[in-house]
């Protein structure tokens, strides 16, 4: 097949794991036969530093005529004064509400070989395999805000469209996986939370009969994460509290660096990225995980261009490498030798002109 994809290297590490999410994708590209072509543009601070503005409209306009969109990643301490009327953040979230994607899923696995790289005891992580979908483009970060010099507010707000139609994209979810749904909210203090639960009671019982379904304070649900994250299976919630869970979810497999994400709407084109965000800490050191951006080309292959087997095939060289015992600095133990970016990257490509 054709396809073109819009890559956004961005800040911080970016530029390095969007580098190798791209050679994962033309190593696809070559063994199944397919054409993908690319276009590069600027996001974030790049993009502040070169226009002025965090989403050119040349980047929207690529954004909008490809099938899908990779991310590196956003934001820096360059960037980083909260009073400044520009922000990376800015582009982000302009980015979101201009491809349409509402939904953004965040599948967590527990990979045994890693299961000693996470925090958490290794007894509580056996058969960890859930997803998070998050609300993306409604809530506190896109309502109206307000501050002067003694106060500040910002607006939450949810709309009944905007709730039924996250719920569905996560029944659908839980629906072809283990049949587990789990809504997270704070009912008991928010009226946003309020309709977001009656919302998702009518949705359920009417369309998802079949489906089980717990309903969990946001409060509890942090707590039953790390106390028993192998019960979730699909955990669907708004746009805050989804942000915040999903860092927290990133502990269990052990490291930021190792979680995908895909951000989906109504059409097939997605926007993909790696969950752990800049890390200008590393940056430019040619040691940051790619093994998220990875996985987020598996999503992009199977979600967006509807290429199951080499979806199937990318996750496949990424889990054997690891097995294999290629590590990156952050999932290194004290008797593994860890290896940079490039290195790590390039075990994957082989490994799938092995297989494919």
């Amino acid at each position: 097949m054709e396809a073109l994809i819009t890559i956004l290297p961005g800040d911080g590490v970016g530029p390095e794991v969007s580098s190798a999410g791209q050679a994962v994708l033309e190593a696809v590209a070559a063994e199944a036969g397919h054409g993908f072509s690319f276009s590069h543009q600027l996001a974030g601070g790049a993009a502040i530093d070169a226009t002025g503005n965090p989403l050119p409209q040349d980047t929207v306009a690529s954004c909008l005529e490809s099938d899908a969109v990779l991310l590196g990643a956003v934001g820096g301490p360059k960037w980083s004064d909260p009073n400044a009327a520009v922000r990376p953040e800015q582009g982000l979230l302009a980015l979101r509400s201009e491809l349409g994607v509402y939904a953004n899923l965040r599948p967590v696995v527990v990979l045994p070989e890693l299961a000693d790289a996470s925090p958490i005891k290794v007894e509580y992580l056996d058969g960890v395999d859930l997803v998070v979908v998050r609300e993306l483009t409604g809530g506190i970060y896109f309502g109206d805000k307000q501050r002067d010099a003694e106060s500040a507010s910002d607006l939450c707000t949810y709309t009944v469209a905007e709730i039924e139609r996250v719920i569905r994209v996560a029944a659908r979810l839980a629906t072809d996986r283990r049949g587990k749904l789990c809504s997270v909210d704070k009912a008991n203090v928010l009226e946003t939370s309020r309709l977001w639960r009656d919302t998702t009671n009518r949705v359920i019982a009417r369309e998802f009969g079949d489906l089980e379904l717990e309903t969990l304070l946001v409060d509890a649900a942090a707590m039953h994460l790390l106390s028993r994250p192998a019960d979730f299976d699909v955990i669907v919630t708004e746009n805050m509290f989804g942000d915040i869970l999903t860092d927290e979810a990133s502990m269990l497999a052990g490291s930021l660096g190792l979680l995908p994400s895909a951000s989906l709407g109504d059409s097939a084109r997605g926007l993909y990225e790696p969950i752990h965000g800049s890390a200008p800490d590393i940056a430019g050191k040619g040691i940051a995980n790619p093994a998220a951006t990875i996985a987020s080309v598996a999503m992009l292959l199977r979600l967006s261009l509807g290429l199951d087997e080499e979806a199937n095939a990318v996750e496949s060289a990424l889990h054997s490498v690891i097995r294999d015992g290629a590590r990156t600095a952050d999932i290194a133990g004290p008797s593994d030798t860890a290896i940079g970016t490039d290195d790590f990257t390039d075990l994957v490509v082989r490994r799938l002109s092995r297989t494919a």
